[in-house]
């Protein structure tokens, strides 16, 4: 699944940076997450690094944009190939 950022997102500025696929970004009020561009950190990392850094805890999971790691690192193959 992409990942989501919840209205209780401080917009703290520590996630944007850590994203290595420039998913996250400023929305109007709260952070957002490009569905189209989140890989959950497959095919960089073994863990999601926003949630790593969120202090808040507030970086589910998106049920509206369900995938499985295959998915993932298609995905991740696709946003990186040269």
């Amino acid at each position: 699944m992409a990942l989501i950022i919840t209205d209780e997102c401080i917009n703290c500025d520590v996630c944007e940076p850590e994203c290595p696929n420039n998913a996250i970004s400023q929305g109007d009020e709260i952070y957002i997450i490009d569905p189209n561009k989140c890989t959950e950190c497959v095919g960089h990392f073994d863990t999601p690094q926003c949630r790593e850094v969120c202090p808040v805890d507030c970086i589910p999971e998106d049920p509206n944009h369900v995938e499985n790691k295959d998915q993932l690192m298609a995905k991740f193959v696709k946003l990186t190939a040269k």
